[in-house]
């Protein structure tokens, strides 16, 4: 089944987004490249700027942002709050399995991202799922409404 154009059939509310910007403080993101004109680059540097810890995910890398890089999900030690996935909508089952796996509280799917059959099994095992939103967006519109 081709996910590309798939929308999502349930997201997390206002409230929810708001609940998960005020208490997330890892985020672990998924596809995370080191080339500054990126998006996920500019994405993770904002939201380090603003005080949330970021723990890049991509085997292409060993550092991203000042901080170490890992090659999979599984293999960041620690807590990871949030779940940011810069990937193409066909990784999210991998990557959402990985995420429940970890014990993540949060997976959020950037712009153009959808995947209602992974986002089910996640909210399945228990986590808050955002599809087809832009944390960095949130976080201003959240500062902003402040």
């Amino acid at each position: 089944m081709d996910n590309a154009c798939e929308m999502p059939l349930q997201n997390a509310s206002s409230a929810e987004v708001r609940r998960i910007l005020e208490t997330t403080r890892t985020i672990a993101v998924v596809g995370l490249s080191d080339k500054p004109d990126r998006d996920s680059f500019r994405v993770a540097a904002y939201l380090q700027n603003h005080g949330y810890r970021i723990v890049p995910v991509n085997p292409n890398h060993t550092e991203v942002l000042g901080e170490r890089a890992y090659p999979a999900l599984r293999e960041v030690p620690g807590p990871i709050d949030l779940v940011d996935v810069f990937r193409r909508p066909d990784a999210v089952p991998a990557i959402v399995a990985d995420a429940i796996a970890v014990g993540a509280r949060t997976v959020w799917m950037q712009d153009g991202i959808v995947h209602n059959v992974a986002a089910e099994q996640a909210r399945a095992a228990g986590l808050t799922v955002v599809m087809n939103k832009c944390l960095l967006r949130e976080h201003r519109a959240w500062q902003a409404a402040a």
